[in-house]
């Protein structure tokens, strides 16, 4: 059987992570902390974590023409990703997303979109593919008309949360949110035709239709280092197992488990796994 095509039109941006023993305040000033570079964006993120698991990938996006995109895309284009629907913007500059890490794991974040929101509806390209994988870190206009223009099986994973006309619900297979983003979106997650996951990080995951609970997992117990891209490995884990027809408890499993493992490196691309290694931890 050959790999699931999944196709994924959202953002790339460039991560400056700086890691430290705990998260500022408000108004506070943490110092001591050791500072990386890793590629990122939720777009990107969620591309290369669904090669790496072993799908037919490509990725539809925005960079700037900088240095910043040179080190963005690096793991994109070793890992095979198809990026030939990606454009250059020659005035805005490749994504950034500034992120503090502590020491448990935790983080949190800022980005600054650039390049990313040029991707608009206009620009947009949806090649043949049997899924679509949607985010919000693009132009929220650019999603809508995304979702409703594609054929295939549609992946809505509302992050960062944000306000959509509910047609976009309506025009999405699966939608994906963490605990924070299914209480800003209330009723109107389970309003939707298609199946709803929620995370509910340590604690597991849930997946629901029309608010009835189908399935629940947990994930293996593991030592946390970074959650960063934790949920964008789980949002791709997810995808790749349901067009592979896992029933969804089996499903749900396995991208609680592609999860935990992304939470065991530092960054996120970086931290990514392969298909081995979720199924070694999947394995009694």
């Amino acid at each position: 059987m050959s790999a699931p095509r999944i196709a994924v039109l959202g953002s790339v941006n460039l991560d400056i992570v700086a890691t430290g023993a705990t998260l500022p305040a408000p108004g506070e000033t943490v110092t001591n902390a050791v500072l990386a570079q890793h590629p990122g964006g939720k777009g990107a993120n969620q591309a290369l974590a669904a090669r790496r698991l072993g799908a037919t990938v490509s990725l539809s996006a925005r960079v700037g023409r900088d240095a910043n995109a040179d080190a963005a895309l690096r793991l994109l284009r070793e890992a095979g990703v198809d990026l030939s629907d990606l454009r250059e913007d020659d005035a805005a500059p490749t994504g950034v997303a500034l992120i503090a890490v502590a020491a448990s794991g935790e983080n949190q974040i800022v980005v600054a979109p650039g390049a990313n929101l040029t991707l608009t509806p206009e620009a947009m390209r949806l090649p043949r593919a049997d899924a679509l994988i949607l985010q919000l870190e693009i132009p929220l206009e650019t999603v809508a008309a995304a979702a409703r223009a594609f054929t295939g099986y549609t992946v809505l994973n509302l992050a960062p949360a944000a306000a959509l006309p509910p047609e976009t619900f309506a025009d999405a297979d699966l939608i994906v949110v963490n605990e924070g983003e299914a209480a800003f979106y209330g009723a109107a997650l389970h309003a939707a035709r298609g199946l709803v996951a929620i995370t509910y990080g340590a604690n597991g995951a849930a997946i629901f239709q029309n608010g009835r609970k189908l399935a629940e997992a947990a994930p293996p117990p593991i030592t946390p280092v970074d959650t960063t891209g934790a949920g964008d490995t789980f949002v791709a884990a997810l995808t790749l197992a349901l067009l592979e027809k896992q029933p969804p408890e089996t499903a749900l499993r396995f991208a609680c488990a592609a999860g935990a493992v992304t939470a065991t490196g530092a960054g996120a691309q970086t931290s990514l796994p392969t298909r081995p290694e979720v199924e070694a931890i999947l394995t009694p």
